[in-house]
């Protein structure tokens, strides 16, 4: 299987998803957009992953890559890949897929509860996930549901988490990928959104969080080995 991922800042990379690929004996290739990178045109891969990153979807004219990213994931899309979006990827594929993308009421930054939706136990790829677990987050935009899609998960501070289109094309607000080290990461670079919120956690909440790793990327696994099978 060919995966190809798409990435925004050198700090948000696939993280655990490397491990699943490499374990799994799949190919990899990536295009580092903040790079100048321009993403492969013949898309002879499989799945398409979409990473994060602290840019808006809307900022076309800070990041001009963007118009031509969301053209690349319809095309995706419509040759009938598996994609999955994490966090600004998620956004993305909303925006493709016709949803509105806006400024959530608090951000998100830490360790919370997430919670799947009645709906997402008759979905393809979530209906092995836990009712309720403890997710990664780092947001402070939301989306709606795309028209087709089913709303599958949500958290106190934000109703729609995550959603599946077509059983194929997956969003997800949090992160199943998260590893120690792209947290640190985050901080490293990002640390300057961690500020008194009711939803954003201190750095130290945040450290202390990261017991919750091993079954988050546990969660990753079955995800993925579930969208794998769409393709």
């Amino acid at each position: 299987m060919k995966i190809h991922y798409l990435q925004h800042v050198p700090f948000e990379g696939i993280a655990y998803i490397e491990n699943w690929i490499k374990v799994n004996e799949n190919e990899v290739a990536g295009t580092k957009l903040f790079a100048g990178e321009i993403p492969v045109a013949d898309m002879e891969f499989d799945m398409l992953v979409v990473m994060g990153g602290p840019m808006n979807i809307y900022e076309e004219d800070k990041y001009p890559w963007l118009a031509k990213e969301k053209r690349y994931i319809e095309k995706a899309i419509a040759a009938k890949k598996s994609v999955l979006g994490i966090c600004l990827g998620a956004q993305l594929i909303a925006d493709v897929l016709g949803a509105r993308v806006y400024n959530n009421s608090h951000r998100e930054i830490g360790w919370h509860p997430v919670y799947l939706t009645p709906e997402a136990k008759n979905t393809a790829v979530f209906n092995d996930l836990p009712e309720k677990f403890t997710a990664f987050h780092w947001h402070g935009d939301t989306f709606d549901i795309p028209s087709g899609a089913v709303r599958t998960a949500a958290s106190k501070a934000c109703p729609n988490q995550a959603f599946e289109y077509e059983k194929r094309v997956i969003g997800l607000q949090f992160h199943l990928e998260s590893s120690a080290g792209s947290i640190a990461a985050l901080i490293r670079n990002c640390g300057d959104e961690i500020v008194e919120g009711s939803y954003i956690q201190a750095r130290e909440e945040i450290t202390a969080g990261l017991k919750h790793i091993e079954e988050l990327n546990s969660m990753m696994d079955s995800l993925l080995n579930r969208l794998a099978g769409m393709t």
